[in-house]
């Protein structure tokens, strides 16, 4: 059996390349993955799959024409927030695989925020034309349900990804604590100096060996050289594009402060304390779930001194999750294998 997999795959973002590698590592073994991606040359290469570029019609025409399933794989595929082009390519792909009589897939949802009246009944038809349907909150089950679509609830697929010892990294000097940032108009340049500010004190005060790790080069790389200059002898720009070694550098990090979502997903399925800066309604999902301490950036206090003795105090009292809730959440992460083992048996394609 054939699937064809698509999401914001080739495009050098660590969590949506996390979730691809989760994607794999969950698919039954009698099925063959052929990957749409942004650099089907380098998702080739990593993963050893078949792959397409996302955006050439022909080839991705001929790829579903030669699959028996289609995926969605995983994260927030289906909003337009970041654009009202997301959920026209996404389903527009999803319609036509369903059109074509393809066992068709959604993975590891994220849904909305949907704000325009066009992508919400795009995304219900979509959706209810589903074999299964897995997501990864509350609120999109929620959803869901409101327009009487079955689907299953589990914990980020991420959770039960497969981690990767870092070449190195026991080398730095320790304790270590991780950050991520990324560009985004509630980052303003203010913000950004304050936390920059806060970041220089805490690290004086806790003697911290800062480790900053853009999960996405494009976004995420210049605020990380710029938080650098500041902290020049005590950090170090670790940049990794394979999602397990991007996962196994919080097995060495005391506590992490994070805007992005899997790098706090990484970062709590390890044991490392975790700090949020949400600019996301998925980042306060997370937060919410696991009682996470942190700020919507637009609430973000205006005294780096606040901010650093918050993190100060996360840092010596804040607990992280405990060996039995991090593994409760891999087992019901597991869910999502499931899911695509039902969907995609070989008795529902008439092999037997």
């Amino acid at each position: 059996m054939r699937a064809l997999l698509s999401g914001y795959y080739g495009k050098g973002n660590g969590g949506d390349e996390a979730l691809l590698a989760t994607l794999l590592q969950m698919l039954p073994p009698h099925v063959t993955p052929v990957v749409l991606s942004g650099n089907p040359e380098q998702t080739r290469d990593r993963y050893g799959v078949e792959s397409y570029d996302r955006m050439a019609f022909l080839p991705v025409l001929q790829a579903l024409r030669s699959c028996d399933a289609f995926i969605w794989g995983g994260g927030s595929l289906i909003q337009d927030v970041t654009s009202a082009l997301n959920p026209l390519y996404y389903g527009g792909l999803m319609t036509l695989a369903q059109q074509m009589g393809l066992k068709t897939v959604a993975w590891g949802q994220g849904i909305g925020p949907l704000k325009r009246p066009q992508t919400r009944w795009l995304a219900r038809q979509t959706f209810a034309g589903c074999t299964k349907i897995s997501v990864r909150d509350r609120a999109s089950a929620a959803l869901l349900s409101d327009w009487q679509i079955p689907c299953i609830l589990a914990p980020d697929p991420v959770w039960a990804l497969e981690s990767k010892p870092v070449p190195g990294l026991w080398d730095l000097p320790a304790p270590r604590v991780a950050v991520t940032l990324r560009s985004h108009s509630q980052l303003t340049e203010t913000r950004l100096a304050n936390l920059t500010r806060a970041l220089v004190d805490f690290q004086k005060a806790t003697q911290a060996f800062i480790l900053l790790l853009p999960f996405q080069k494009s976004e995420d790389l210049s605020i990380a050289e710029a938080i650098k200059l500041h902290l020049k002898d005590v950090s170090q720009i670790m940049c990794l594009e394979d999602p397990q070694l991007l996962k196994g550098v919080y097995r060495g990090v005391e506590m992490t402060i994070g805007m992005r979502l899997h790098s706090l997903i990484m970062a709590a399925a390890e044991g490392c304390r975790c700090f949020a800066l949400s600019y996301d309604p998925k980042v306060n999902r997370l937060m919410e779930e696991l009682e996470m301490p942190g700020w919507d950036l637009a609430n973000l206090p205006d005294d780096p001194n606040l901010i650093s003795q918050t993190w100060i105090e996360h840092y010596a009292n804040g607990d992280p999750l405990s060996s039995e809730k991090i593994q409760s959440l891999v087992d019901r992460a597991l869910m999502h294998r499931d899911v695509l083992s039902e969907a995609l048996t070989e008795r529902g394609l008439g092999y037997f």
